[in-house]
């Protein structure tokens, strides 16, 4: 047994992507037939309470990257030296460094070479010299229009690592209790649908009052619905919510929301962590996604999905956080309606939905 290091440096949603490659590396089958099952994340502030749920992981480090992290902290000898001394006495001889198509792993290998890491995986479209010891070439060793998920998984295959028979290569968390008994309260008074009106980037997030149409619009066709947000979204969640929408808004941990997502029929939410916190506890989700980034690349994996969203707009692959079109017209096109017809699609409910249809109004 040996203890290898995987890199997943950037947001919630991300490291939760990484799961299928990192159960590789700890379980999976290499050449040799060993199992090098002790490994230890290395993430950033953001993804380090979803590293904690993922199977197969020992150790979680969180590192603060300066090339990662928004606003990025400053690069000093304290935090180059704490990552340094942190590999080397951690005793780790091999690293896999978990990218995506606009991140380079050689900043990260440079460090790692410097802590004395042998053996460093990672996929590059730069020149990588003496840093990586395999390197994949983007667009050339593989296609970069593929799920994220399934980029990480060729990742860690490339460095020796195969996830093993019987593992379907989706997304998946460790079962754990919800400590605040959230989620068993709202299970015993029968089923509900999520809205997670909240995103962390404002390009991606769909306005708040086609979110609240749509809680009214469901409630008028009989579904309890459960509204969540974090602790600086209590005010969305408020009004998302409304007068008869139970909602949860800062109150749940990362722990207690994934339980709450596990017991809904279907979650409605945009493209962000919880999205992929739904994916991974097998929940539906109804996805209002924003193509600054690829559907194709970041859409939930791996469960039943309705992508809502306009894929072609003006906004395409701009990686934009602030939408850069007037009027958001990627989302805003979207109406409360349509959300609850691809609710329905998902229960197979879709004529009951065509019987009983109201007219939203913005």
């Amino acid at each position: 047994m040996s203890r290898v290091l995987v890199a997943r440096l950037d947001s919630m949603g991300d490291v939760l992507l990484s799961g299928p490659a990192l159960r590789a590396v700890a379980n999976g089958s290499r050449p040799d037939g060993s199992r090098p099952n002790d490994v230890v994340l290395l993430c950033g502030p953001e993804g380090a309470s979803a590293a904690e749920m993922l199977p197969g992981v020992t150790q979680v480090h969180t590192w603060a990257c300066p090339w990662i992290v928004n606003p990025a902290p400053p690069v000093t000898d304290d935090m180059t030296s704490g990552l340094i001394e942190f590999v080397r006495s951690s005793r780790i001889q091999e690293a896999v460094i978990l990218t995506s198509f606009h991140q380079s792993p050689l900043p990260l290998a440079m460090l790692l070479r410097l802590a004395g890491v042998k053996k460093i995986t990672g996929a590059s479209t730069d020149y990588a010299g003496s840093l990586l010891d395999v390197r994949l070439k983007p667009g050339e060793d593989f296609p970069e229009d593929q799920p994220e998920v399934v980029r990480a998984l060729t990742i860690a295959e490339a460095g020796g690592y195969v996830l093993p028979n019987g593992d379907d290569g989706k997304l998946r968390i460790t079962s754990g209790p919800d400590p605040e008994g959230v989620a068993d309260k709202l299970a015993d008074d029968g089923p509900y649908i999520v809205v997670h009106p909240g995103a962390a980037a404002p390009a991606r997030a769909w306005p708040a009052l086609h979110h609240a149409a749509t809680v009214e619009l469901l409630e008028a066709y009989g579904h309890r619905v459960v509204v969540t947000g974090g602790p600086g979204e209590t005010s969305l969640t408020a009004t998302v919510a409304g007068p008869s929408a139970m909602n949860l808004g800062g109150g749940t941990n990362l722990r207690t929301l994934a339980a709450v997502l596990a017991g809904a029929a279907v979650v409605v939410t945009g493209n962000t962590g919880p999205a992929h916190l739904a994916a991974a506890v097998g929940t539906p989700v109804v996805c209002l996604f924003a193509p600054v980034v690829p559907a194709i690349r970041w859409a939930p994996y791996g469960v039943p999905l309705e992508l809502l969203g306009d894929q072609e707009a003006a906004c395409k692959n701009t990686r934009a956080r602030v939408c850069p079109v007037p009027g958001h017209p990627c989302l805003s096109s979207v109406t409360p309606e349509q959300v609850v017809e691809a609710v329905e699609r998902l229960l197979g409910g879709v004529s009951s939905l065509s019987t009983r249809r109201k007219v939203w109004k913005p």
